[in-house]
């Protein structure tokens, strides 16, 4: 992962083929963590209102499978620095600084302002378009 200002790399693990570029469609399951290490528990206020079939169980844990146009800004800053150059089956876990996520706005009853957040990331698959 090319090194960007504000995102610490903790934990990477290659997946296998061709890696995740801008323009690609993928698919991908997302957990944060507070930097005090309490998760957020934002896969289980998604899960329920979303249909089984964009959910996931691993390991006990129910994951949202999230499918993001990669450059189009369409998720926080952090997630898409951190997906491109992955491969699916790959992993990532990464420190974030707050002007690469939720900012001094925080996510209402889920991320404070200005917290540094601890991203898991699961690349699943690279869609054809």
């Amino acid at each position: 992962m090319k090194a960007k200002s504000g995102i610490k790399l903790l934990d990477d693990r290659e997946g296998f083929g061709e890696s995740a570029k801008k323009g690609d469609k993928v698919i991908y399951n997302v957990r944060i963590h507070l930097n005090k290490g309490e998760e957020v528990p934002l896969n289980e206020r998604q899960a329920e209102a979303l249909p089984p079939t964009m959910l996931r169980t691993e390991n006990g844990r129910r994951l949202v499978d999230h499918e993001l146009l990669l450059g189009k800004r369409r998720a926080i800053a952090d997630i898409e620095y951190t997906l491109i150059g992955m491969k699916p089956g790959g992993y990532r876990k990464v420190r974030l600084s707050p002007h690469l996520a939720y900012r001094d706005e925080g996510l209402a009853d889920l991320i404070p302002p200005n917290a540094v957040l601890n991203v898991e990331l699961w690349l699943r698959q690279i869609v054809t378009i």
